[in-house]
């Protein structure tokens, strides 16, 4: 497993352990009290604390399966979802009291779910996925606006939205140009795609994966040579890999 998608995993390894140390932490402060009705609200507690520990535990055990062998777990995919969205945060608070910077857990969030994606097997047809470009992909120089309609990109070449274009017409996928996470959301709702390939930094593709559910996502970091959102750039190739990996399934070697 690389280490990339190992902090991630270690990390909710760690929100779980947090939970546990918790729970047992309440119970034994109250454990004592003589007060039989506060025991007994105890122990539910408690009891629903473990099964929920349980649950979370196969969900953690399930990702790692799926990553080592490649290979997805139908029957868990719920739950390695619902895993997901409960221990996401925590791990980021686990990350802050370690000192790993955010940025850094956030990318292996995103590795370990684009594993899980390609993992999957899906064959999405390709006019069913959707390219999302954030606009500081644009040369900032640029007067065309392409937040309405990519097409009116003149294809200069000063930056990578016109190669980006001609990519989705290869593989007729639908492709938007955005400002911002709710126009993005705005579109997936309106359009419901299949599947997306999504081309942001760290903080808006995490946040993005996280809010889209059970929608195959996968996720595309852009590269910041100038700072954040500001003529930023992508590799093509990834681009491609990605739409290839959802329309035929599989993960590319």
């Amino acid at each position: 497993m690389e280490s990339k998608k190992r902090l991630y995993i270690g990390l909710l390894a760690g929100s779980l352990l947090f939970i546990l140390i918790l729970t047992g932490l309440v119970w034994f402060l109250v454990i004592n009290r003589d007060i039989i009705l506060s025991q007994i609200i105890l122990i539910v507690l408690v009891a629903l604390a473990v099964i929920l520990f349980l649950i979370l535990g196969i969900s953690i055990l399930a990702i790692v399966i799926m990553i080592i062998r490649s290979k997805t777990i139908p029957s868990l995919e719920n739950i390695t979802f619902l895993a997901n969205e409960l221990l996401f945060p925590l791990t980021l608070f686990i990350g802050k009291i370690l000192g790993i910077r955010k940025e850094k857990i956030l990318s292996s969030y995103i590795a370990v779910n684009n594993y899980l994606i390609r993992a999957k097997d899906a064959y999405i047809p390709s006019s069913k996925i959707m390219i999302l470009l954030p606009h500081c992909l644009q040369d900032s120089d640029c007067k065309i606006k392409i937040t309405n309609d990519i097409n009116n990109c003149k294809n200069c070449g000063k930056c990578k939205i016109g190669e980006l274009k001609e990519l989705a017409i290869k593989y007729n996928a639908d492709i938007r140009v955005v400002t911002g996470g709710t126009l993005a959301r705005k579109h997936i709702t309106d359009t419901r795609p299949e599947g997306v390939v999504a081309v942001a930094c760290e903080r808006d593709l995490s946040v993005g994966i996280h809010d889209t559910g059970l929608l195959p996502v996968i996720g595309v970091l852009n590269c910041r040579p100038n700072g954040p959102c500001y003529n930023t750039d992508v590799n093509i190739t990834e681009v491609e890999n990605a739409i290839i990996t959802l329309s035929k399934g599989g993960i590319l070697h």
